[in-house]
């Protein structure tokens, strides 16, 4: 993508202000991923937030080129393209730039399955196409624009996502992007409140496909084949599935070492080895025969291309390192778009060292050459501390890189020289072929090891905030929980994140909590919703706002300031029982509290607020109201006397769903981020955020009658096999979901826990599963599900989250 200001003026019949010739080879819409400014231009998308309110920021970034609405501050040395709607620019250069290439192209639409569909189709088909395609899940109506626009005059194949959210949406898409090829993977039912029924949904993906010459689906959904042959009976139709299908699974057979599928391709069977066996895995694999059957591929190329596929990972994970480090683990994709992306990902990290530890790229049809000459030139723009490189290609072209490079010819070579290396305080980017096993290095630099983890997908935990704030006015600020390290998710880990998507406000229970998050450099301003009076030091060394809760508190906290000798007001927040009866001042204090804070030279009020009782109980509706009253009144008598108005606040998670009216200034987020609220229509909008997963350790026989664990709580009622795992009690689990409570999901299925929970080990029922040591185990997640979780343990979301044990690793990672 290289475009003057001027062309672009064109193209979208846009007005420019500054210097038309200025060249735009970057777009940025968020100020917070500039990394490498030159050449870049910043789209002020107005969206959730108005993308005009960061022009300057990104100007501070050393962005000069803007597209905008309007200009809120002119600089002499920028130019800007001012126009009516800065996405549907966006989205009308996409269509431009696109519809100057004339290959062939492959649009996926559907419920779930793109990704992975359009990975191993890449996977597949790199060595004979120079393919262009999303990165990651880049597919919405801001990531399918982008996505077209890294298209380049060497590629002759395109494959590309397109998601929608809401009706209305598929037709700009298709406006964007006419795919000759048109894939739906499935489709769900509808969950989004913007659509009504399943047909709905249905009727607006397939809008995708007015200019497709071949549309492919899976006709194992009668509505889907339905509908798709009343609009488009005059295309060339493939389906896939299991019973009159133009790609018809016949048989599965898993009983073989190298498991097959016995399909029919218009009625002609063909036997394939296939490396996966799970129902999502077997339907995406159909969906790729018919992909590729559409484009003249015979069924031996087919196999060879099969018998190579990889599992895909659509995320970054972020692991705790020794040294103070946190590693970035990409060792999923070995091509220069994902390495674009992860090289951006890696400054977003709050570490002052950067490292990057990268293999030869292996899936590229660009000529070696070029490509490396490619890769050095984008890497060495960013302000990498060492370059790690490991193999044969890279040590060739080793003197293109510039800095602190270290080269090796394999990983094991690098794992035992790796100690030689100071890394301390620093991001590491692990980037590379998964020929090069770069895991082993992670492995390596981790801070520890244990088969038990818990999974924290920070993606979903802003997509859960994004819904959230969807329901506030525009100046409502959101105050974030992440008290008890983030409700035992991770107090910096997520501390981190919400600073980096502008969170207002952070919230913790201690002093202590708080001192930690500055200490590992979180600048937001910190509540502290109950400081002990022997941490007022720590309080105010830190920076920190307390909860003033009594006159007691109050003068003791204005005495530390005094010793402390500090100037200017201190900012404190001022706490009204209105029903709780724990901590709080009443409305008969209200005028004695607004005399001692007017114009008191120690102390201001940022904030006023108390707590919702039973927002989540609409029969407790009456008292809740009057809660939000007695704190306004409280409120009004308070800010008579002070002469100034602090920000008001009482709503907690479910108080934004069940209580909007009270939203006040600011409400407080806590649960709600990580996936759960007890509302069944707010649930359907959120995601799961926590997988707690282990995996088996020992299988092993029971004859009828013996028994397995302490007290000899299961006895086999019949000849069975059990599966060991390596987590227990010490770990979290409680002991009441053993004796066949609870559950786990093992390979898609449900297998029960049996016998006694055992410190660091637990035994489930695998007999009718398929399965083998090592197979990954969900403990807690999508299914079972924490509120399914919790009703187990007769207990609350809450707990089950606060009591997984510090022992089991966190990973944290973004799709």
């Amino acid at each position: 993508m290289n475009y003057t200001l001027s062309q672009l003026a064109k193209i979208t019949d846009a007005e420019i202000v500054g210097n038309p010739d200025k060249k735009i080879t970057h777009i940025f819409y968020d100020s917070r991923t500039i990394v490498n400014p030159e050449n870049g231009v910043f789209i002020a998308i107005q969206g959730i937030h108005d993308g005009h309110i960061y022009m300057e920021e990104a100007y501070q970034k050393s962005i000069r080129i803007f597209i905008c609405t309007h200009i809120p501050i002119l600089h002499k040395e920028c130019s800007y393209l001012v126009v009516k709607n800065p996405l549907k620019t966006l989205q009308k250069w996409a269509a431009y730039h696109i519809s100057q290439f004339n290959f062939p192209s492959i649009g996926i639409t559907g419920s779930n399955g793109k990704t992975i569909i359009k990975e191993w189709l890449y996977q597949c088909l790199w060595e004979h196409f120079n393919i262009v395609r999303s990165p990651k899940s880049y597919n919405s109506q801001i990531g399918l624009p982008l996505s077209l626009l890294q298209t380049e005059n060497d590629n002759n194949l395109g494959i590309f996502e397109v998601g929608i959210s809401k009706p209305g949406e598929m037709e700009t898409q298709e406006q964007i992007f006419h795919p000759q090829i048109g894939v739906l993977t499935n489709v769900l039912s509808a969950h989004s409140e913007y659509f009504t029924n399943k047909s709905e949904l249905i009727n607006e993906k397939i809008k995708l496909f007015i200019h497709s010459h071949i549309i492919i689906y899976n006709n194992d959904n009668k509505e889907v084949e339905k509908i798709i042959r009343e609009n488009y009976k005059h295309k060339k139709l493939i389906s896939f599935g299991h019973q009159n299908a133009y790609i018809q699974l016949i048989r599965i057979n898993t009983s073989l070492k190298e498991p097959q599928i016995e399909i029919s391709i218009l009625e002609e069977k063909v036997t394939f080895t296939i490396p996966f066996t799970d129902e999502a895995s077997i339907q995406n694999i159909l969906c790729i025969i018919a992909v590729l059957h559409s484009l003249e591929f015979s069924p031996q190329f087919m196999q060879e291309k099969f018998l190579q596929l990889q599992t895909v990972s659509m995320r970054l994970e972020l692991i705790k390192g020794n040294h103070n480090c946190i590693l970035i683990n990409d060792t999923f994709n070995s091509d220069f778009t994902s390495l674009e992306i992860a090289l951006n990902f890696l400054f977003q990290q709050n570490k002052p060292n950067k490292i990057l530890i990268l293999s030869d790229i292996l899936q590229s049809q660009t000529p070696e050459k070029e490509l490396y000459h490619k890769i050095a030139k984008r890497i060495n723009t960013f302000q990498i501390n060492s370059v790690f490189l490991v193999g044969e290609c890279l040590n060739k072209y080793r003197n293109l890189f510039q800095g602190s490079i270290y080269c090796f010819l394999s990983t094991n070579e690098l794992i035992n020289h790796l100690d030689n290396y100071i890394m301390k305080d620093a991001a590491i980017l692990l980037k590379g072929a998964r020929k090069f096993e770069l895991e082993k290095v992670a492995a390596h630099l981790e801070v520890q090891s244990h088969d038990t983890i818990m999974e924290i997908n920070l993606h979903s935990l802003m997509t859960n905030i994004n819904y959230f704030q969807s329901l506030l006015k525009p100046k409502t600020k959101i105050i974030a929980m992440v008290k008890a390290s983030s409700y035992g998710i991770g107090s910096f880990e997520v501390a981190e994140v919400l600073q980096y998507y502008h969170i207002d406000y952070l919230a913790v229970a201690i002093a202590d909590e708080g001192a930690l998050l500055r200490k590992k450099g979180i600048y937001l301003p910190i509540m502290v919703m109950n400081p002990e009076i022997s941490s007022y030091d720590t309080v105010i060394d830190y920076q920190l706002e307390p909860e003033i809760y009594s006159f007691r508190v109050l003068e003791k906290f204005i005495s530390k300031l005094k010793e402390k000798s500090i100037s200017g007001k201190y900012p404190i927040h001022i706490k009204i029982d209105t029903g709780m009866h724990r901590l709080g001042f009443n409305f008969e204090q209200m005028t004695q509290l607004g005399l001692f804070l007017k114009d008191n030279p120690f102390v201001e009020v940022k904030s006023i607020f108390s707590h919702f009782v039973a927002s989540d109980d609409l029969s407790e509706e009456e008292f809740t109201r009057k809660q939000a009253e007695e704190l306004k009144k409280c409120y009004e008598s308070l800010i008579a006397e002070i002469s100034y108005t602090p920000f008001l606040h009482i709503c907690n998670t479910t108080g934004i769903i069940n209580y909007p009216e009270y939203q006040f200034d600011a409400v407080r987020i806590g649960i709600g981020m990580y996936g759960y609220v007890d509302s069944t229509k707010a649930m359907k909008n959120l995601e799961n955020v926590v997988t707690l997963k282990t995996v088996i350790s020992n299988l092993h026989y029971l004859k009828k009658g013996e028994t397995v664990g302490y007290g000899r709580r299961f006895k086999a009622k019949k000849d069975c096999i059990i599966a060991t795992l390596p987590i227990g009690y010490a770990d979290g689990i409680r002991r009441l979901v053993g004796n066949e409570v609870g559950y786990v999901l093992l390979n898609g299925q449900k297998a029960p826990i049996i016998g006694s929970i055992c410190m660091d080990m637990m035994m489930i029922n695998v007999t009718d599963i398929s399965c083998k040591e090592g197979d990954s185990v969900i403990i807690l997640g999508e299914s079972p599900s924490l509120r399914e979780y919790a009703n187990w343990c007769q207990t609350i979301p809450y707990e089950i989250l606060t009591s997984i044990s510090p022992r089991v690793k966190r990973v944290y990672y973004r799709e």
